[in-house]
């Protein structure tokens, strides 16, 4: 029988998509509006994890009402760009995940755009690994939502979120998850459950708790 199920943030937590995000805003930004400046990396790693309204008016606010607008154009070419060249995947992600997929249930809930995740698990062939996810993007409930969803939806009455920022913890602590701190990542936690310095120490770590 397979032990507790784990669930997946993405940014941060699996992979650092921010240098492959600023490059496809800056060639969509030109093609589609002509703009030759774009979000720096910064700015870009500045909103990883929030959801698409916290985003829009965030780094795109100089196109007023349309914000949301452009920000949702510029996420559907994300996704295609991401689905085609992927990310930065932290170091043995995959080897780790096909580990754990041997012992527990496996899933993703990230405060993305509809496409991301799928973009992710194309890019990756990691599809076969995870059971099921849910976007905000998808949804459109915060990460606490999604989380109580998902048990739901699939049953799951032991889960564990992995996850790299406060709000994570936060989202896991509503939705009655333990937390696991991905301190390589974007963020910071209070008191997650325990805390994993580098991925590869997943499967040990859940063994300890």
């Amino acid at each position: 029988m397979k032990q507790a199920s784990l669930i997946f943030d993405i940014d941060g937590t699996l992979w650092d998509s921010c240098e492959a995000v600023r490059r496809s805003w800056q060639l969509s930004l030109f093609r589609r509006y002509g703009c030759t400046g774009s979000p720096s990396l910064e700015q870009v790693r500045s909103i990883m994890g929030m959801t698409p309204d916290e985003i829009a008016g965030k780094l795109f606010s100089r196109f007023g009402a349309h914000a949301r607008e452009v920000f949702d154009a510029l996420s559907g070419d994300e996704c295609a760009y991401l689905a085609a060249h992927g990310a930065a995947l932290y170091p043995g992600v995959g080897e780790t995940l096909g580990t754990l997929a041997r012992a527990h249930r496996l899933f993703i809930v990230s405060n993305c755009q509809c496409g991301y995740i799928e973009s992710f698990l194309e890019s990756t062939g990691f599809a076969p690994l995870f059971e099921g996810y849910l976007s905000a993007g998808a949804t459109g409930l915060a990460k606490s939502g999604n989380l109580l969803l998902l048990r739901r939806e699939y049953g799951l009455a032991d889960a564990v979120y992995v996850g790299d920022t406060h709000a994570d913890e936060l989202s896991a602590r509503e939705a009655h998850c333990g937390f696991i701190h991905a301190a390589y990542g974007f963020g910071t936690a209070e008191r997650p459950d325990a805390t994993l310095r580098r991925f590869t120490e997943l499967p040990e770590l859940i063994e300890k708790l």
